[in-house]
């Protein structure tokens, strides 16, 4: 079941919601785990019992870490099962696969499927433990609590990444109110908009491109592919984070943001303080600082960066191209961090901002191709593809309609904060012009609504890119 199915819109979410406001207070962290539980096992039936296993063997070890008896003993085995988990589960077929192209082994492939949500919800339970290690908070001694923070449903198989500490007290104790169930049905409009009206555009026009034979494509095409990607990717990922943050304040709870309009930022280090802030801020806590972050120097620092861009390239999926992606983004964070480059000091401004999308875009093309040598052929035609078939332009004539030009310019604007910029300007200038601009929202709120209604109608089936990860 995912968010943008008739199934969950008509069926589940009224359910649940309605089931959620007539019981009592006591009674409502069950009925949102057992909605959670059913909600993973509409997807997922076998692989339910190794969340709920995961949330077991970690709610246990911080429970016995916050006994205070052999804590550091306790945290080692807590990292090794949760990373034991994902090597298990995640990543068994692509090291075996490696090993045979390595060392020409006949080793058979384990063919093990990916369970939905894993990285989620792992490195969810994780964080948990490891701030009962560090005194952050404190060990949770009723399990449904524990079960409730890793397996909320609105972010349990795409993020955002929560923070035990961050919920805690949500979780115990929370107000729902007609503003905040608005605010969220207003924010999950918004969100199913973004993926299926134009991440699914953005989408169709990539798919288009990263299909061809390589001879069909030249630097026209090349940008056309990369740049509906980077678009696609950011709405459908953002997409989600704003479903999931909107369903969470429906039941009472405020997640924190996960995207801050990242193609706006004016260096690569500040695109990764917009893009994917649970992601980032957990490797940030986690794993860079406990590495020594910028603590012993350059050449240390410059390691501990290289290593934590390469687990965020791998904890995005067990393939090279992923692993590559990861390495571009931390070779240019290193480069600015060491003073090669200072796109925040560049006159005029915009430059920073042109090389930031650059960047991102370039990189994301790696990371949407199905093999490093077509990644690489597709950055080599991007800035020097000249020529090419006589299908070129048929390709780009069929694909650069009035709708998808629409859609483009839609995505554009979308991708920085214009719109919630003005909306704030008019809220500003007194009561009347809030409470217009309210209805107004409303309003189309429940009209995009509408229209995405009517598109799932029309469409296939078109999960979240990020449901494989």
């Amino acid at each position: 079941m995912v968010f943008s199915s008739p199934v969950f819109l008509f069926l589940f979410l009224p359910v649940v919601y309605l089931i959620y406001t007539l019981l009592p207070r006591k009674a409502k962290n069950y009925v949102l785990i057992a909605a959670s539980l059913v909600f993973y096992a509409w997807g997922e039936p076998v692989y339910i019992l190794l969340m709920i296993g995961s949330a077991s063997v970690n709610y246990v070890m911080a429970r016995v870490i916050g006994r205070g008896k052999s804590r550091r003993l306790w945290l080692a085995l807590c990292v090794v099962f949760n990373i034991g988990m994902l090597l298990v589960f995640k990543y068994a077929n692509f090291m075996v696969d490696n090993v045979n192209g390595i060392f020409g082994a006949q080793i058979m492939i384990p063919g093990i499927r990916l369970p939905i949500g894993i990285s989620f919800y792992t490195f969810q339970a994780m964080s948990y433990v490891i701030d009962v290690y560090r005194g952050k908070n404190k060990a949770q001694k009723n399990y449904a609590n524990v079960l409730l923070y890793i397996s909320f449903f609105p972010q349990l198989i795409a993020g955002p990444i929560v923070k035990y500490h961050d919920i805690a007290a949500q979780i115990s104790q929370r107000k729902e109110t007609l503003e905040k169930t608005v605010s969220g049905l207003k924010r999950f409009a918004v969100g199913l908009g973004k993926k299926l009206l134009i991440a699914g555009a953005m989408g169709q026009a990539a798919d288009m491109v990263f299909g061809l034979p390589g001879a069909d494509v030249n630097i026209s095409v090349a940008w056309l592919g990369a740049l509906t990607y980077a678009l696609q990717i950011y709405f459908d990922f953002s997409g989600y984070s704003d479903m999931a943050i909107g369903l969470a304040k429906i039941f009472g709870f405020d997640l924190k943001e996960n995207f801050l309009y990242p193609y706006t930022a004016p260096s690569i280090k500040t695109f990764w303080r917009k893009w994917h802030v649970s992601l980032s801020t957990w490797f940030k806590e986690y794993l860079y600082i406990p590495l020594g972050g910028n603590r012993k120097g350059n050449v240390r620092t410059g390691l501990n960066l290289l290593i934590v861009f390469f687990c965020t390239g791998l904890w995005h999926g067990a393939q090279w191209t992923f692993v590559v992606w990861g390495f571009i983004h931390g070779a240019f964070i290193l480069l600015e961090r060491v003073g090669v480059l200072r796109p925040e000091r560049w006159k005029p401004r915009f430059l920073g901002h042109i090389y930031t999308v650059l960047v991102a875009v370039v990189a994301f093309t790696v990371f949407r191709a199905d093999t490093l040598a077509q990644g690489f052929d597709f950055i080599g035609k991007m800035f020097a593809g000249y020529g090419g078939t006589p299908r070129i332009s048929a390709i780009l004539s069929e694909t650069l309609t009035w709708k998808f030009g629409v859609f483009f310019v839609m995505a554009l604007i979308g991708a920085t904060p214009l719109l919630k910029n003005a909306y704030k300007r008019i809220c500003a200038k007194s009561a009347r012009a809030a409470a217009a601009a309210d209805i107004t929202t409303s309003v189309l709120a429940i009209a995009l609504l509408a229209v995405c209604m009517m598109s799932l109608a029309s469409q296939t089936y078109n999960p979240f890119i990020y449901f494989r990860f």
